[in-house]
């Protein structure tokens, strides 16, 4: 196919959703010209399955965006969660309030995707080009150089220096690279709905997430008035739904502890899921390109870390190459430090939420950590803090928590649990 100079950029971004639009916004301001794709030719599309609950962690990149104040002038939900645990509930807002802990965003992926999208295509540097399906990666001894494939109005060829996949969970980037991938067996499904006017505790909109043992829930205010409920069950209920996916739904929904009254409120949606989800973990990196979001870390849903993940990559991927694309510094070194980054940000958190999507009842750590969290407004906090994202492994089980959570709960964990606890947390290779 015959090259013209308009298609060559210092980045390719496969993806124009979460990751990939805040990957094409960032990487633009730090001087590279940027051709993010996008295999949808709607500027509306929007993801479906979502937790639709963005963590605290990702709120430095939102503000660096300027999307913070953009989701507030769109009604979305400064979240915060209460727990309930079979010790009772937690609830970090107990002792400072609403408003005071560390938040994100709750969002519906119809508000947010547009709006991420439309910001892209605004900032200068960055070329949005819809309805562009890649099929073909280019290379060059062994090293990506480009991508190849497909209009409305035929084909397309674009060489970059960087080829980033941010297409999601079945990335084909990371498929076309022959990236390195663990896969990990989710035992749960899910299914989740729209309400419009579900009464909340105390008229606050705040999420309640239930932990059920094997079974899970959550109920998600969102802008609008809009409520998402979810039902995150183990597959061996699925039985339960084969014959009546909205009525076994809905009697779940109705079963939850001081749950949601649905009766009161209007379902404006079908109920929506899936049955299989796995979690993949792939390598972020390999000669001339990069993965960020769920094409380099797809995790339980359950978890509400997929949004901030994705932005939060696609921010340490950005620093890490800014001075690789528009200056001398050598792009091969600078991805292995942007993969670095990744797995200190994310192995240990991914690899306890990959553990427990294998429904198998709470070790001792969760015990003991849950039951202190549910007695103490310190320990709830700090379970929040964790839950968001906003502390290490080690940060959480530090010796000076273990010890207030042993005051509070009357009990010490085993001495086995103590020598495991200080050798550090097992983290995936990457």
């Amino acid at each position: 196919m015959p090259e013209t100079p308009d298609q060559n950029y210092d980045v390719v971004i496969n993806g124009a959703s979460v990751a990939g639009c805040t990957a094409a916004i960032l990487h633009a301001r730090r001087g590279a010209r940027v051709a993010l794709l996008e295999r949808r030719s709607g500027m509306d599309a929007h993801k479906v399955l979502c937790t639709h609950y963005i963590q605290a962690s990702a709120h430095p990149v939102m503000a660096e965006l300027g999307l913070a104040e953009e989701l507030d002038g769109v009604g979305a939900i400064r979240n915060s969660a209460d727990y309930w645990t079979r010790w009772g509930w937690i609830r970090p807002e107990a002792r400072t309030g609403p408003g005071v802990l560390p938040h994100g965003y709750s969002v519906r992926r119809q508000t947010l995707d547009p709006l991420l999208r439309r910001r892209a295509a605004a900032t200068p540097g960055v070329d949005l080009k819809l309805g562009h399906t890649v099929n073909e990666l280019l290379t060059d001894d062994g090293r990506v150089t480009g991508v190849a494939g497909t209009t409305a109005d035929g084909g397309f060829a674009l060489r970059a220096r960087l080829v980033v996949g941010a297409d999601g969970k079945d990335s084909t980037v990371a498929r076309l690279a022959g990236a390195p991938a663990e896969t990990s067996e989710n035992n749960r499904f899910s299914y989740f709905a729209y309400f419009r006017g579900v009464p909340h505790p105390e008229g606050r909109a705040c999420a309640r997430v239930y932990y059920l043992d094997d079974d899970n829930a959550y109920v998600m205010p969102n802008e609008d008035g809009v409520t998402v409920i979810a039902a995150v069950l183990s597959k061996t209920r699925l039985d339960d739904f084969r014959n009546d996916i909205e009525g076994a739904y809905e009697d779940f929904v109705r079963s939850l502890p001081d749950g949601p009254d649905i009766d009161k409120a209007e379902r404006i949606s079908k109920v929506i899921g899936t049955l299989n989800y796995p979690l993949i973990s792939r390598r972020p990196h390999g000669p001339g390109y990069a993965l960020i979001g769920d094409a380099a870390l797809t995790s339980d849903p359950l978890s509400a870390v997929g949004c901030a993940w994705a932005m939060q990559s696609a921010s340490w991927l950005a620093d890490a190459t800014a001075s690789a694309l528009t200056g001398t510094e050598e792009l091969d070194a600078a991805l292995g430090a942007y993969a670095r980054r990744h797995a200190t940000e994310t192995s240990a958190h991914h690899h306890l939420i990959a553990d427990y999507a294998k429904v198998r009842p709470f070790n001792e750590v969760e015990a003991y950590t849950f039951e202190a969290a549910a007695r103490d407004a310190r320990m709830a906090e700090h379970f929040h803090l964790f839950g968001s994202r906003l502390m290490t492994v080690e940060e959480f089980l530090a010796p000076d928590i273990v010890a207030h959570a042993e005051k509070v709960n009357g009990w010490s964990l085993s001495e086995e649990t103590l020598r495991s606890l200080a050798a550090g947390p097992e983290g995936e290779v990457r």
